[in-house]
């Protein structure tokens, strides 16, 4: 998006009682004389024409009788009043709310063409927070810290270091926004368990083929797959996490991806929603620190590891030396060669740097 213009309404607004003052002054009459005709006290009247008190459906029948024009004049007058006095409420508040910009991603969301693109500058500022209110999907700062500090509290991380709460929230949200948009099938174990099986055979395509193919196939189980351009602040490659009791989502970062790490965070995120709760939000994390050592993460782990190359090939797998010797092995296992480099080297069969050639940037 290009930098855009939402200008706020002035600060002076005019009530409905000017235009009531206005024809009563053309006619010389006095409020007095005006809340005779109309039936109403002198008070009231004059908390009309001040504006305190508003133009009803009632009101606006006698001002037509009395005054001119139509009920639908006099309550939209009342009703374009109302609006300006609550926008001009609202410039207020979000002018209060711009330091909650100091937490948050802001460029890397405009980078990604999720709110306009603007320079952060005094003027600009209240209309970033109301885009950035929007992007949440909540009425204010306190509503978005009453949602995510909640939330934060079912993350289940993989680092000891805190990343930046802001940027995992929106990303996030990019996620959530795009899982909310795709239909999908009620969740069931078993689709999904042959949905994977299925999946798995998909390791050996571009990814212009398969991925479209695992959208379907995971659509099909109550799952949603997506993947979200990471937010470096974040620090996130993958999360497994669910919308609702029946709709999970597996989203993916990519950041940095080869095929091989590509696969086995999916799988990670496959084995978190088949084989643990509903209520946390598992978190995989890519930047390097101290790591955090979990049942559940070690489940997934092994999960991951063994549904791609099975612990009955260990053996076979130790004596893997050459290309051809890796390509061949793949083959049988049905799985790109890639996978199968970056297993030798996380076991430490091979070094960081053999065989790289076989994998895929993705």
């Amino acid at each position: 998006m290009t930098e855009a213009t939402l200008e706020f309404a002035p600060d002076w607004v005019s009530p409905p009682g000017d235009t009531i003052a206005d024809l009563i002054e053309e006619r010389d009459w006095t409020q007095v004389q005006l809340s005779e005709r109309l039936g109403y006290t002198e008070k009231h009247v004059s908390q009309l024409i001040n504006g305190k008190a508003p133009i009803t459906e009632e009101t606006a029948l006698k001002l037509t009788k009395v005054l001119g024009g139509t009920e639908k004049f006099w309550l939209n007058r009342e009703a374009d009043y109302r609006a300006q006095l609550a926008q001009n409420e609202e410039k207020k508040l979000l002018e209060s709310w711009v330091d909650w910009l100091d937490e948050l991603p802001v460029k890397d969301l405009m980078k990604q063409g999720e709110i306009s693109t603007r320079r952060l500058i005094a003027k600009h500022k209240p209309v970033i927070v109301k885009e950035m209110l929007v992007f949440f999907g909540v009425a204010s700062p306190d509503d978005y810290f009453r949602c995510y500090s909640e939330q934060r509290l079912s993350y289940r991380r993989t680092r000891e270091q805190q990343s930046d709460t802001g940027a995992i929230s929106s990303w996030l949200r990019l996620g959530e926004i795009k899982a909310e948009k795709t239909e999908c099938s009620k969740y069931s174990k078993t689709k999904f368990q042959r949905a994977s099986r299925k999946i798995r055979e998909l390791t050996t395509l571009p990814v212009e083929e398969f991925l479209p193919k695992i959208e379907r196939l995971c659509k099909d189980s109550g799952v949603v797959f997506v993947l979200v351009p990471s937010i470096p602040k974040a620090h996130i490659s993958g999360v497994a996490r669910w919308l609702n009791p029946h709709k999970a989502v597996i989203q993916l970062s990519l950041y940095g991806k080869s095929n091989d790490k590509f696969w086995f965070t999916f799988f990670h995120e496959v084995a978190h929603v088949l084989l643990h709760g509903k209520d946390d939000i598992f978190l995989d994390e890519w930047e390097s620190g101290k790591k955090l050592v979990s049942e559940q993460e070690n489940e997934a782990n092994q999960w991951s590891r063994d549904f791609l190359i099975p612990s009955t090939y260990q053996s076979e797998l130790a004596k893997l030396k050459s290309k051809s010797a890796v390509t061949s092995f793949a083959q049988k296992l049905g799985i790109h060669p890639g996978i199968v480099v970056g297993r030798l080297q996380h076991d430490k069969v091979i070094e960081l740097s053999w065989m790289n050639q076989l994998k895929e940037k993705i």
